[in-house]
């Protein structure tokens, strides 16, 4: 690698390296329990010129350059590799009567809902507004509103990228098909996304919120939400997860969202059969706007240690919930089910194409001590283990783990395809993305 003078001169947004003050926090990412210490330097952009002068210097010295807008699913693979921060690629356009939006690399979220929602359109976000959209969007995306519109990245109508040879470019399914298709859900190994433009969706009312009560009343709020689930709309979205907070008795959780017409008498409606559980704890269904979509799970907005894994579930019967509810969680935080299917069900020109399964199951502990931290994996893999051929072996790719790689959420096929695009379109491996698609 060259030294610094010439990273330096080469960019000019900051560039840390090793042994610089501010060094080792720079290069920690947004789950703080992912350790990268052993980045060869951090460089933040200053906008899209520095990052194709940042690509050009990386190509001439012969190291790799690994882009984490804030690391939330950071897998700690970047060693050696020049780590870009683009925290300040962060403008965001709404064009309301084309339906779209534009946003930099580094825009967050909920910075896209606040403009969105001001002419009563969405995106396409997951459940925290502090991910980026252009990780969450490399990744394909899995939304509050997948089931109506399927995979975030099935949105995207343009990217802006820097190729391996440091040129900018517009990618459009007209310009470049075979890259448009790895980047809509095929990770980042291919080129450098500056800018991501996407179709934005109608959104006339939301509704929703989250429902607590004692994990005594577990089954039958699971009960609850395999009805509900069953003769669901594709406006409705519903999630339900085992919590075992420090501090807290162990409790059943319900999260919702209903995004239509009519939204507050719609979803309370379709959403009837929890009523009828009786110890309800809390409730905090209503009506309210999009872009406080983050306050119905009210996740952590700072960086915070986790451990989660991903898995898909084929079905959600008796032996499914026999298997959840056997034995306590402990030390497990959370275990959650998301109802998915509806669009994401459907054909998908992406390359995790379409979702058949109809759970996603999530599991995330906090390793509050080592002795937790060493307890998580063996909970989370006997539960596995109980749920045996329920778990499809497959999984959308941002939620793969440290550990887990792009086999574990691709088909057979489209890891080929992907790999193809990679050979063809960055032979040198300047790019690397948390999960490469490797061959």
């Amino acid at each position: 690698m060259g030294n610094l003078d010439e990273l330096r001169s080469a960019v000019r947004g900051r560039v840390l390296l090793p042994g610089d003050d501010g060094f080792e926090p720079a290069t920690q990412p947004w789950n703080v329990a992912v350790p990268q210490p052993s980045a060869a330097a951090v460089v933040e952009a200053a906008d899209a010129d520095d990052v194709a002068a940042l690509v050009r210097y990386a190509r001439r010295a012969g190291v790799a350059v690994a882009a984490q807008p804030a690391g939330h699913g950071a897998s700690g693979a970047v060693e050696g590799a020049v780590l870009l921060r683009t925290r300040l690629l962060d403008e965001v356009r709404v064009d309301p009567a084309a339906r779209t939006a534009r946003a930099g690399a580094g825009v967050k979220w909920g910075h896209v809902q606040e403009e969105a929602s001001r002419h009563g359109l969405t995106g396409l976000p997951g459940s925290s507004p502090v991910v980026s959209v252009t990780g969450y969007t490399l990744g394909g995306g899995v939304s509050w509103f997948s089931r109506a519109h399927g995979w975030a990245a099935d949105s995207v109508t343009a990217f802006e990228v820097v190729d391996a040879d440091g040129v900018p470019a517009r990618v459009t399914a007209e310009s470049d098909p075979e890259l448009f298709w790895a980047l809509r859900g095929g990770g980042g190994d291919y080129a450098l996304v500056t800018a991501t433009e996407f179709r934005l969706h109608p959104a006339p009312a939301l509704y929703g919120g989250q429902m607590l009560w004692p994990a005594a009343r577990a089954r039958e709020v699971l009960d609850a939400y395999r009805a509900v689930t069953a003769a669901a709309p594709e406006e409705l979205t519903v999630w339900t997860g085992l919590l075992n907070i420090p501090g807290a008795d162990p409790m059943i959780a319900v999260h919702a969202t209903y995004l239509g017409e009519g939204a507050g008498d719609a979803g309370a409606a379709l959403l009837r059969p929890f009523d009828g559980i009786d110890g309800r704890i809390g409730d905090t269904r209503t009506v309210l706007p999009v872009h406080e979509l983050g306050t119905i799970t009210g996740e952590p907005t700072d960086p915070s240690p986790g451990i989660g894994r991903g898995e898909l579930l084929t079905a959600l019967d008796d032996t499914v919930v026999d298997a959840l509810l056997a034995e306590p969680i402990d030390p497990l935080l959370s275990v959650q089910l998301r109802h998915v299917g509806g669009a994401l069900a459907r054909p998908s020109d992406s390359p995790h194409g379409a979702l058949a399964e109809p759970y996603l199951l999530y599991f995330f502990g906090v390793p509050f001590s080592p002795e937790v931290a060493a307890g998580i994996p063996p909970r989370r893999d006997g539960l596995l283990e109980a749920l045996g051929s329920y778990v499809s072996g497959r999984k959308p790719y941002t939620f793969l783990g440290p550990g887990e790689s792009a086999a574990d959420a691709f088909g057979a096929g489209s890891l080929a395809r992907l790999r193809a695009v990679k050979r063809a379109r960055d032979p040198q491996g300047v790019f690397r993305s948390n999960y490469p698609v490797g061959g």
